[in-house]
Order: C-alpha cells, then structure tokens, then sequence
C-alpha cells in the first residue's frame, strides 16, 4: 500500500536562501531511498515561507526507514537555525491509483 505524505512546514523567508542547501540534500538522500517514489519541495507561490512537501513512499515500513536515516537526524537539526516551524504534515494510505 503506498503512502503519500503531503503538507506544508513554514520557513523565515529571509532564510530560506540558506536552507535550500539543506533542502536538495534532504531531496537528494530520500529519493535515493530504497522505496522513495517522489519527494518533493516547493515553495508557495503567494505565501513567502511556506513550503509545500509531497512525498510518496512503497509502504508504510519504507517510509519508517526514512524516519530512522542520518539524513533525516541531519535535516531536522537544521531547522532551528532557519526558522523552521508550523509542521503540518499528513500520511496518506492509497490503495489504488488512476491517471487523471
């Protein structure tokens, strides 16, 4: 059963310059993941600072490996220092897909 994680984290905007490298080696690392189908980041186009997260994992027990990675422990150190805050994030057990 494939999970969708999908939801927004807030970032100061004047420090987000300085978090994308953090960022793309977050995107980087995960993607590599055995079970990482997309993950991604994008900011919001009308809310400066706030980021857009999708992620897509195989199962629920890939997406456990991800929580348990040095990169994700690297990650999550950073954010104190770049005004990360207001996670709002949501796991999403999908069944079955269609294209649209």
């Amino acid at each position: 059963m494939t999970v969708i994680v999908a939801g927004t984290v807030r970032v100061a905007p004047d420090k987000l310059a300085g978090l994308k490298p953090h960022m793309e080696a977050m995107l980087a690392a995960s993607r590599a993941e055995d079970g990482c189908f997309e993950y991604s980041y994008a900011e919001d186009v009308t809310e400066p600072g706030l980021v857009r997260v999708f992620e897509a994992w195989r199962d629920p027990a890939a997406l456990d490996a991800h929580f348990r990675t040095d990169h994700m422990a690297a990650w999550r150190a950073a954010w104190p220092s770049f005004g990360v805050s207001d996670r709002r994030l949501f796991a999403y057990e999908v069944a079955s897909q269609r294209p649209l």
